[in-house]
């Protein structure tokens, strides 16, 4: 390939891109940042290049993490074993301590720190932060009657403080922690934050970074695009299954709450972000309503 043609190549990219650059000006987009992108420092720093980027061309990233396998490693060197029902963590004061701990004063702030090295102006919070979450705790029957504990659901979103750092230019990093009406601290799931807060800013997208590459039809071939009655149909006869159920029905569940489109793509990609957002194709799935 001639250096002319690698640079009209490169022009063709930023071709493709104008359209949705257009189209997403101005608006939001929450990544739930979670999966091999947060260990593999190669996809560390594509995920904040990626992040930074979206900022400069004037849409605006909200991040939501994760932190499980950081938590575990902690719990561990402090002799406590990790206990899970149906997935999610059994949290007593002691977890919880520890879970806040580590997202908020270690995961949260690499990430910030990530951000700034790649140009952006980010900026660490929880849910606790401005009264943005408030939470309640989670109702046994949503865990066959088994008590977890100081683990939690989002009963109200109070999305002030991200207005604020929008209109000063920063980007939001949120670690899942909430706080209910008697002050307790509550651990809630990252995906169902992510949902929440996609809702309550009117998002144009929620994007989902996971290690699979979307949701697969019958015959295990990536499905591009999906809408909402096809996505309840592939659950109820078990073509989506295990634990992509619950990122399918957080995907619902924002939809049904007003968010434009819904992403599950492979944050094993380098610049999935991008790739999913700005390109015909995608690399993932997309489910939107019918």
């Amino acid at each position: 390939m001639t250096d002319m043609q690698s640079l009209i190549d490169k022009a063709d990219v930023l071709t493709e891109a104008l359209p949705y650059i257009r189209a997403f000006y101005g608006k939001t987009v929450v990544i739930k940042y979670g999966g091999a992108a947060m260990v593999d420092d190669d996809l560390k720093r594509d995920f904040a290049s990626d992040v930074v980027l979206l900022k400069y061309i004037g849409i605006n990233p909200v991040v939501v993490h994760g932190g499980g396998p950081q938590i575990d490693q902690t719990l561990k060197k402090l002799g406590r074993e990790s206990v899970f029902v149906d997935g999610m963590r059994v949290t007593d004061q002691f977890t919880m301590e520890v879970v806040e701990m580590v997202l908020t004063g270690k995961v949260s702030q690499e990430i910030v720190a990530m951000i700034n090295q790649m140009g952006g102006a980010a900026v660490g919070l929880s849910g606790k932060d401005g009264a943005l979450i408030r939470a309640r705790k989670l109702d046994k029957s949503r865990s066959n009657q088994t008590d977890l504990g100081l683990v939690g659901e989002v009963e109200e979103v109070i999305p002030d403080i991200l207005h604020s750092l929008d209109s000063s230019r920063f980007i939001p990093v949120i670690a899942p922690v909430g706080v209910d009406a008697s002050g307790q601290t509550l651990n809630i799931n990252a995906d169902l934050v992510a949902a929440k807060l996609a809702a309550a800013l009117r998002a144009a997208k929620l994007v989902y970074l996971s290690d699979v590459s979307g949701v697969n039809d019958e015959e295990g071939k990536l499905i591009s695009s999906l809408v909402t009655s096809r996505a309840r149909e592939m659950v109820q006869s078990g073509t989506i299954a295990g634990g992509m159920i619950p990122k399918v029905e957080h995907c619902l569940l924002a939809l049904s709450e007003g968010v434009g489109k819904t992403h599950i793509i492979d944050g094993r990609v380098k610049h999935a972000v991008l790739l999913e957002i700005f390109t015909d194709k995608g690399i993932g799935t997309e489910i939107k309503t019918d």
